[in-house]
């Protein structure tokens, strides 16, 4: 493993029991559940909206931690894998989600046959995967991913102060290097995948179906708390 990804690595090792707990101290007006339950829902209607039934899609979470995502969202995929760096966050989300399918790796090569995912998701982690190991990173998303096959990467928003102030107070995000949605957008491109676009979400508190179609009229501007980049394989 690269000495940097290992650093990430046992980082987050140390927070395989407390990780929510210390992302919601460092919420200063919401709680991790709530973010939790709205990029699931917009991750299901990413793959609605791109011809991808979800009950019946092979989802790879990259990146996965502890699972948070998994509980309510592999009851409504047709089957989940996740997999991190972080040995310990993967035992602590075999713990807790029973029915996925669960890995650690050493941030290189998937364990994952070629074309094996109808989607991979990536949710606030590329900003932890050292920059220099990112193109290897989209280049193994891109492997696994069947063609047309979509990649959803859902990052922060450096351009939102109120993002850079739960970013700072967040102890395990002390290194993280946030990237703007362009950056996301040139990684999907430079790995090979077609027509990257983003997408910024959470300008408002879309916390049901009529609030979140507000949230999607302001989704063009660079408003929102955190963005989604997604592309598909050609």
């Amino acid at each position: 493993m690269d000495p940097e990804q290992h650093s990430v690595a046992k980082e987050f090792d140390l927070y395989n029991e407390s990780y929510e707990d210390t992302v919601n101290a460092s919420l200063p007006f919401s709680k991790a559940d709530f973010f939790t339950r709205v990029k699931i829902d917009y991750f299901l209607d990413i793959l609605t909206r791109h011809g991808i039934e979800p009950k019946s899609a092979k989802v790879l979470d990259m990146g996965c931690g502890i699972g948070m995502y998994h509980k309510s969202l592999k009851t409504k995929v047709g089957s989940l894998n996740g997999i991190d760096v972080s040995s310990e966050c993967i035992e602590q989300a075999k713990i807790m989600n029973e029915g996925v399918s669960y890995e650690a790796y050493n941030g290189g090569r998937l364990p994952y046959q070629d074309n094996s995912f109808d989607s991979v998701m990536v949710v606030c982690v590329m900003h932890h995967v050292p920059v220099k190991g990112r193109r290897e990173f989209m280049d193994e998303m891109l492997r696994v991913l069947k063609p047309s096959g979509l990649g959803v990467m859902f990052e922060h928003n450096p351009v939102n102060p109120l993002t850079m102030r739960v970013v700072n107070n967040c102890p395990f995000d002390a290194d993280a290097v946030l990237l703007k949605s362009g950056t996301a957008e040139n990684l999907f491109n430079q790995s090979g995948f077609k027509d990257p676009r983003s997408r910024f979400i959470l300008s408002i508190p879309p916390a049901n179906n009529t609030l979140r179609s507000i949230d999607r009229l302001f989704s063009k501007l660079p408003l929102g708390a955190q963005y989604y980049t997604i592309a598909s394989k050609p």
